[in-house]
């Protein structure tokens, strides 16, 4: 599938999206793509979250590709039960464990328990091997789960800009790839 040929919704996690970040950037740069805007970054309610990410893939009326960073990619497992049917493939970028993750923050608690049904379209998970929020392993459970492709990213943080990851060209490459398979 081209990216011409979809609408990419781009997820952002908890604090939304930043000016420079990767997400941001992509959403710049695809005329496709368009950032969907929780009511609450900071302090998120997950039907609140859920809903909305529902909702604006129902506002589409082309195939959607969701791009989840973070928090939001708990808010697409647990979205995805209710999602629409055009949805065609997520792009699942270094989860947050809501539920071991010491360093999750406490807000995050509310998308427990993390979601382990298979996800009803392709997708593919990203993630790194010092993500403060994920171990590997965890991250690699789920994407089985879920049915996901994995991706290792390697020592890559959270894959956000305090990981210095503005651009992300690594990442368009893996999107680019899960957009050939879809």
């Amino acid at each position: 599938m081209r990216i011409a040929d979809c609408d990419i919704l781009i997820l952002p996690g908890l604090g939304g999206a930043k000016p420079g970040h990767w997400q941001t950037r992509w959403a710049e740069k695809m005329r496709t793509a368009a950032i969907v805007e929780q009511a609450d970054w900071l302090e998120p309610d997950r039907d609140d979250w859920v809903d909305t990410i529902i909702e604006a893939v129902k506002l589409t009326t082309r195939p959607v590709v969701l791009v989840a960073h973070s928090t939001s990619v708990s808010a697409v497992a647990h979205a995805a039960p209710g999602l629409p049917d055009n949805v065609r493939g997520a792009f699942l970028v270094a989860p947050t464990d809501v539920e071991l993750s010491p360093a999750a923050p406490e807000t995050t608690h509310v998308f427990r328990p993390m979601p382990r049904d298979p996800l009803p379209f392709p997708s593919m998970v990203v993630a790194s091997n010092n993500d403060p929020y994920v171990t590997l392993e965890r991250a690699v459970e789920f994407a089985t789960c879920w049915g996901s492709d994995f991706h290792q990213a390697g020592d890559a943080g959270h894959i956000n800009i305090a990981s210095g990851h503005g651009p992300w060209p690594e990442g368009l490459l893996m999107f680019t790839r899960l957009m050939q398979r879809l």
